[in-house]
């Protein structure tokens, strides 16, 4: 008889759920004692779910430097296509800015951490001081006086910065640095297996900060949940279907719903795999086959896209910042919405096209507004029905770029796009 073989999504999932059931028996079952209390909460389930959460922090900064110079050299192959990549790269950070801008307005409409107080549970050594900053002065912080210093610190729309720059250059000068460029890619896939490495443990992780968590604010903590579940499903289908299908009706004269229906089988691949980078052949033939789009553009964007289009973990990621703020009952202010729009934006350049490192982002995301890094703790556990969603949001956003780019410069064949087959 063959072995049932768990994967980690499925452990990681059911460490959500007995972690919920004895944070449940904990809060109701058992009287407030020093073993309870000491020994358990504050003890084995803080220390092991904290830890987890110091070691997604540890990937941050060398994961975003390597990973964004990475993508970005990747972009310096714009230049040999001219205006299709031009058009290209214009489109894939637009839909980035919209996509994220949705998803905080979504979260601001929803309020899926109203009703979760999660400061109460907070420790003196994991509260968040915000201060006050000027939008003018916020502008002038993204340029690094020192990106070693920047790096030190976490302070990430400067390390950002700078490896735009970086990568970029690379780009430029082509050979002349070779081996720079190749310590970047050799960095990028150390960083991509620390990741895997570090995710291995997150079934421990999520156990005692979910465990922990419920064991102090008790069955009231799980409507808001479902609400942030809802509000990013929400986000996503506004993005998927409102923002890509109106931008290729305006921009293309072309048939959402028909684009849809034919492009219909990449999209359940990708969800069901959480992947973009395993769809690029399938959207490619796809593209080619039953879209009409010709492969000289599509093996360029499509690739591109899977690097640097991440509409959909952009939106994960805004509604993620607006439940955790209210979680935690932080304010934020206009300024803090715009630096997540920009730092999301940005490090969806780097960001790779495989499960989970969206939720290594995302702490980036929350360091640059001063969000806890471990409110993470209460969204990891159900974020794989949503990664598989965003990814197919991901990959949809590449096909119709690559689509209305193909109209744009003579490269579809429309008979093909109408032919039913």
């Amino acid at each position: 008889m063959k072995k049932f073989k768990y994967n980690l999504t499925t452990v990681i999932f059911i460490s959500l759920l007995l972690g919920f059931f004895v944070g449940m028996i904990f809060h109701y079952g058992i009287p407030s004692c020093y073993v309870r209390d000491t020994i358990f909460i504050d003890g084995l389930f803080y220390i092991l779910g904290n830890g987890f959460i110091r070691a997604m922090q540890m990937l941050v900064v060398p994961l975003v430097l390597c990973s964004i110079i990475c993508g970005t050299m990747s972009m310096g192959d714009t230049r040999k296509m001219g205006r299709i990549g031009g058009t290209t790269l214009v489109f894939y950070l637009l839909t980035t800015v919209l996509a994220i801008t949705i998803a905080l307005v979504i979260g601001n409409i929803i309020n899926p951490g109203v009703d979760l107080d999660m400061q109460a549970i907070r420790t003196a050594e994991t509260q968040t001081v915000k201060g006050e900053t000027s939008f003018v002065q916020t502008i002038l912080d993204i340029i690094p006086l020192n990106p070693f210093e920047a790096m030190a610190t976490g302070n990430m729309l400067q390390v950002i910065v700078f490896a735009l720059i970086v990568g970029g250059l690379l780009a430029y000068l082509g050979e002349k640095t070779t081996g720079l460029a190749k310590l970047a890619e050799q960095g990028n896939t150390l960083m991509m297996s620390m990741t895997t490495l570090v995710m291995k443990a997150a079934p421990i992780g999520v156990f005692c900060l979910i465990a922990r968590t419920f064991a102090n604010i008790g069955f009231e903590g799980f409507a808001p949940m479902l609400k942030y579940m809802g509000a990013v499903l929400l986000a996503l289908a506004i993005q998927c279907f409102g923002v890509y299908g109106l931008m290729l009706k305006l921009l293309s004269g072309l048939n959402p719903i028909r684009f849809i229906n034919k492009f219909l089988p990449v999209m359940g691949f990708a969800f069901s795999t959480a992947t973009s980078n395993a769809t690029i052949p399938l959207s490619i033939g796809t593209l080619k086959r039953k879209i009409g789009v010709s492969e000289e553009i599509s093996s360029f964007t499509i690739p591109l896209g899977a690097t640097i289009n991440m509409d959909g973990t952009a939106i994960m990621q805004g509604v993620a910042v607006v439940f955790v703020a209210q979680a935690y009952s932080i304010d934020l202010s206009m300024t803090d919405y715009l630096t997540v729009i920009a730092t999301a934006t940005m490090a969806s350049i780097g960001t790779a096209g495989v499960p989970s490192v969206g939720l290594v982002m995302l702490s980036m995301v929350f360091t640059s507004v001063g969000l806890p890094v471990e409110g993470i703790a209460m969204i990891i556990g159900i974020d794989r029905i949503l990664d598989m969603a965003r990814t197919t949001v991901n990959i949809t956003g590449d096909a119709i770029c690559t689509t209305i780019v193909a109209k744009m410069n003579g490269k579809f064949d429309k008979n093909i796009f109408l032919n039913k087959g």
